[in-house]
């Protein structure tokens, strides 16, 4: 299944793009468990270098149920992105319903140890199953 922009934020020249996809080889609909895909793409578009040190999400489900996610860097690793470097990464999120959203922001840190949110704005999670809803 192939993925699709679902956000561009641009914080501060940070732009970060958010593709997701539905995963249904790795889902089970009939026990409540759908897993998705995510891409994240950080572009540093500003004149400084920066690092990406925390992530902080917010996943929603369907029932309007919300769970806060949070943990140093992305993927293990805490990125250092000089000016029109690029780092892209996935990972994945499981819900229990066949839709929900994500958003969030990382925590970017300047060489002058300066530090500041770049926003990801909110992302559709969306199964085949939610479609018959």
């Amino acid at each position: 299944m192939t993925s699709e922009i679902g956000s561009i934020t641009v914080t501060r020249g940070i732009r970060i793009e958010a593709s997701p996809r539905y995963l249904p080889d790795h889902s089970k609909p009939d026990e409540a468990n759908f897993i998705f895909a995510y891409t994240i793409r950080v572009q540093n578009d500003s004149p400084e270098t920066v690092r990406i040190l925390w992530r902080h999400w917010t996943i929603t489900d369907a029932n309007g149920q919300a769970k806060e996610v949070q943990g140093r860097g992305v993927v293990g690793e805490q990125p250092v992105l000089g000016p029109g470097e690029a780092f892209e990464y996935q990972s994945f999120c499981p819900l229990t319903t066949p839709w929900g959203a994500m958003e969030g922001h990382l925590t970017l840190e300047r060489a002058d140890k300066s530090m500041f949110e770049a926003n990801i704005d909110r992302f559709d999670l969306k199964s085949e199953a939610a479609d018959n809803d």
